[in-house]
């Protein structure tokens, strides 16, 4: 399994969770466990992914959810889980 961690962070706006879980279906990555919250007017959302039969490479699937986000006003970033869990030991 290629986990992956997604970040979503920005103004809440209607449609985020539908606009990223479209491109992830569409691409055939799978969702196995999502968080959201919103503080004020601030979204904020996490997601673990598996990548193991995505349609696309990693690389492809980061830029294109860069190119999401920005459409919708957030920003996206995926990281590989072995790195995010690198990041946040303690």
């Amino acid at each position: 399994m290629k986990k992956t961690i997604i970040t979503v962070v920005g103004k809440d706006t209607v449609g985020i969770i539908a606009k990223v879980c479209t491109y992830l279906a569409e691409n055939q990555v799978n969702i196995l466990d999502i968080s959201q919250t919103i503080v004020q007017e601030y979204f904020n959302m996490m997601m673990i992914v598996d990548m193991s039969y995505a349609a696309k490479d990693f690389g492809t699937i980061s830029s294109e959810l860069e190119q999401v986000g920005e459409a919708i006003g957030v920003h996206i970033k995926l990281q590989r889980e072995d790195i995010f869990d690198k990041m946040h030991r303690i």
